[in-house]
Order: structure tokens, then sequence, then C-alpha cells
């Protein structure tokens, strides 16, 4: 069932349990999803890669937006964000935890033969590929930063 399948279907169970939160954080998906899908040059179905994107960004944009409002002290507003960033992330894969991203990047540091912290880019090109979905773009970043860092020393 594609990503659209499953949001639609969301949508009505949504309804008709009266769950107004997740009810918006689905219609902003499907928003994303019909705007991905009529952009000029676009396909009629999007991808499974695309569907990722597409998802990942949005939760990175709540993530980010319940940031800023808890550094504002707007708890209302996070609470709103952080309710429906769990809602987006019900569709995303499950993220990896910090030994198992650990353990796949030092993998690809070895097939790249990357050698110390001026090889980031090299690791990072094929890590953002490979982990795309799987594990927020900071937190690949920082890893490899350090890991890199340890190999040089």
């Amino acid at each position: 069932m594609s990503l659209k399948a499953n949001v639609e279907a969301g949508i009505k169970q949504a309804m008709l349990a009266k769950d107004k939160t997740r009810l918006q954080a689905l219609r902003s998906i499907k928003s994303q999803i019909l705007l991905a899908e009529t952009e000029k040059g676009g396909a009629e179905e999007l991808t499974q890669d695309a569907e990722m994107k597409l998802l990942t960004k949005s939760a990175k944009q709540r993530r980010d937006s319940a940031e800023i409002y808890r550094t504002q002290g707007r708890q209302d507003l996070e609470e709103v964000e952080l309710a429906e960033l769990a809602v987006i992330e019900e569709f995303l894969p499950k993220q990896l935890d910090e030994g198992d991203l650990r353990e796949r990047l030092l993998e690809i540091i070895q097939r790249v033969g990357a050698l110390g912290p001026s090889d980031m880019g090299k690791v990072m090109g094929v890590a953002s590929r490979e982990l795309a979905g799987l594990a927020d773009g900071r937190a690949i970043s920082s890893a490899v930063s350090a890991l890199l860092n340890n190999t040089n020393a």
C-alpha cells in the first residue's frame, strides 16, 4: 500500500475518532504528497524514495519547530509539534540507535577508504544516501566527524 493510500486511510480513522492533532498531521502529509505529485516535471506516483525524503523533511521541520518553541517557552505550541512529529514518525522506518549507526558508519568508512577528517565529504555522500530515513542527517554528520577524528589520533 502506498504512503498516499495509508495517509488517506489514516485521515478517515482520525476523522471518525475526532483526533484533531492526528488529522492535522495526516492532512499536512497528504498536502505535501499532492504538491510533490503536481510539481512541474514530477511523476504522477511518488517513488518510495521520494516518499521517505518527504516524510524525513517533514519530521525535521517539526523537530526544528518544537526546539524553537521550547527555547521561546511556548510549551503549548511545542506539544502540538511533537504530537504531529509522533504521527509522522509512524510512517518512517525505525531510526537506527547510536550503536547501530556507528557500526554502519564504520563499514562505510572502510569501504570508501577514508583515512581522516579530510575524507568527511566522501563518507557523508555515501552515508547520506544509504542511511536516508534511518538516521537524522545531523546525527550522521556528528558521528562521522567523531569517527574520522578518532582514526586520525
